[in-house]
């Protein structure tokens, strides 16, 4: 007889073959609730369930901001006020997905994180959707957003760079997206090119039997105003 556990992880990858992922957050949500740490397969599960409940609302916002803009650059306010309804339909949308994962990162898989990988892990997903979150909010929220994202990347670099090695696949995928955070929220380039040379930087001392040095995070610009 299967456990509860076995029985809403099965029906999550039934939901993920389905592409039903809204149901599949809510299995994977209940296994996270559960009260142990999640397994590789449960963790990656809950993280390919959000990631396309959120990368489809992304999508939709970049298109329907891009229509707007094309509206406004000709001039004619016809339509703006509905395309704007619209975009800000999608922002609520995606505030609730963001706000939703991150509170069961913070009330059940951070706490519960016991290796050094689920915490990099955990962390970086934690940084992922507050970026989500600072791509569309303006003004002080945008800020808040940027800051809390910023905050998150920085604890997992913390602990990728004492328990994981340059290679591994998690410390990669973080200093990728910790780079892109840089360049797209913050604005800076410079520090984008930094993140990507780190993790290579500290592969080829390791791959000949020597300790990678760990490098200090430069600490967050002023994020820049987002486009009204």
């Amino acid at each position: 007889m299967t456990s509860e556990r076995e029985n809403k992880t099965f029906l999550a990858r039934l939901c993920e073959q389905a592409e039903r992922y809204d149901e599949m957050v809510t299995y994977m949500k209940e296994v996270a609730k559960l009260g142990s740490e999640l397994t590789v397969d449960e963790r990656n599960l809950l993280s390919v369930a959000y990631k396309n409940v959120v990368g489809t609302r992304r999508a939709s916002w970049r298109i329907i901001s891009s229509i707007e803009q094309k509206e406004e650059s000709k001039g004619s306010d016809k339509h703006v006020p509905t395309i704007r309804d619209y975009r800000n339909k999608i922002e609520e949308e995606l505030e609730k997905v963001c706000q939703d994962v991150l509170d069961v990162l913070d009330q059940h898989l951070i706490p519960q994180a016991a290796s050094g990988e689920s915490k990099v892990f955990y962390h970086k997903m934690k940084g992922d959707y507050h970026r989500y979150l600072a791509e569309f909010a303006s003004g002080e929220k945008r800020k808040v957003a940027a800051t809390a994202a910023h905050e998150a990347y920085k604890s997992a670099t913390d602990v990728a760079q004492t328990e994981l090695t340059p290679t591994h696949p998690i410390r990669l995928g973080l200093a990728l997206n910790f780079s892109v955070f840089y360049y797209e929220i913050l604005n800076s380039p410079t520090r984008r090119r930094r993140g990507c040379q780190r993790p290579a930087e500290g592969a080829r001392p390791a791959a000949e039997g020597e300790p990678a040095k760990a490098e200090e995070e430069p600490k967050p610009e002023e994020p820049a105003a987002a486009a009204s």
